[in-house]
């Protein structure tokens, strides 16, 4: 898997311009004191289409994380038949679950076992959910409307106690940030983000100096922009023209410059594309696309063209994900323009919190 990177989270953000030790915004999460030596031992499961995530926290944890087995299997009827091979041993441990919500089809069996796994009286638990899936559905704009992303909230809010307490949640770059007011007193949320992985590899660059950040919106500038300033950033904003939306350029310069376009998920990838093709109208030399969750429905992976001979005209310098989406990363895996930036280190911290 030649385009799979795992980094170390870029530490380096308290140099950042306008950097206050009070604003904790602008810093990387679990990254402050990153000489420190991880020691809290850890038991952790994990739904099968999590398992090379799962082995590279384990082997970047020193030791300190150890995988554990669950059988997975289906009755006739096609309803769970779940095993937790390591009960016995999850005895007064602290103890996770890394899951994958990415297909609602499978989020019943993996909560059977995150509601079984604090009652085997392990001394604390934490669910891993890299990808929280119904957060673009957050609001309700129209009375009947559902928003999902609380109803999804308050099923991981019912998180039985362990021993030591309420359970942990570690989610990854939540499509909205007030969801973190969706979940109940019964669990600690824990909000982490992929950027400081993105800032490590930006440093790897050949054409580092010349990098800009750019975001496809308002929405995402407002999310991100206090992590990236000491980069120039461009903002594009969406326009109504009859019953089209166009992206535009709304500030900032893209001329001779490697921009790189940051947001927190792709779908069916059209703002992203329209986008690069605006930047590169607009004289970018590269253009590249960052995003924390590459969700991809429908295969609309298949849309993002890697630069040819027309440079950021014909396509993407580089688009790189996470491995929060499973299925994705193994649609992508050695496929230009993509690279996978692994969460393996940024998970590995947080189990220590």
């Amino acid at each position: 898997m030649s385009n799979h990177y795992t980094l170390k989270p870029d530490a380096s953000m308290q140099s950042l311009r306008g950097f206050r030790d009070d604003d904790f915004r602008i810093t990387a999460p679990n990254t402050l004191g990153s000489g420190a030596v991880l020691k809290k031992e850890c038991l952790l499961f994990y739904y099968p289409e999590c398992e090379d995530l799962a082995k590279r926290i384990a082997s970047v944890s020193m030791g300190n994380v150890e995988l554990a087995e669950i059988t997975w299997k289906r009755f006739a009827d096609g309803f769970p038949n779940l095993y937790i091979k390591d009960a016995i041993k999850a005895r007064n441990k602290n103890v996770a679950f890394l899951a994958s919500f990415t297909n609602p089809d499978v989020i019943f069996e993996q909560i059977s076992i995150i509601y079984q796994l604090p009652r085997l009286f392990v001394g604390s638990f934490t669910l891993v959910l890299p990808y929280f899936p119904t957060g673009t559905a957050e609001r309700v704009e129209a009375e009947g409307d559902v928003a999902t992303a609380f109803t999804l909230a308050r099923i991981i809010s019912n998180i039985p106690l362990a021993r030591g307490g309420p359970a942990s949640v570690v989610i990854f770059d939540i499509h909205a940030l007030q969801e973190r007011f969706y979940f109940g007193d019964q669990v600690l949320p824990l909000f982490e983000s992929g950027i400081p992985l993105l800032r490590s590899r930006l440093r790897q660059l050949e054409d580092a100096e010349s990098v800009v950040i750019a975001y496809p919106d308002e929405g995402a500038w407002k999310r991100f922009h206090f992590q990236f300033s000491d980069y120039d950033e461009i903002i594009c904003t969406k326009v109504r023209d009859g019953d089209k939306r166009i992206v535009r350029l709304k500030e900032g310069d893209p001329n001779g410059k490697h921009v790189v376009i940051v947001d927190d998920l792709v779908q069916s990838g059209g703002t992203l594309i329209e986008c690069q093709r605006l930047l590169a109208s607009q004289g970018a030399s590269h253009v590249s696309a960052y995003v924390t969750h590459g969700v991809f429905p429908n295969e609309s992976y298949k849309r993002f063209q890697p630069e040819g001979a027309g440079g950021a005209m014909d396509g993407f310098k580089f688009f790189w994900i996470s491995d929060s989406c499973p299925s994705s990363v193994r649609a992508v895996t050695d496929m230009a323009p993509f690279e996978v930036l692994s969460l393996a280190e940024p998970i590995a911290a947080a189990l220590q919190v």
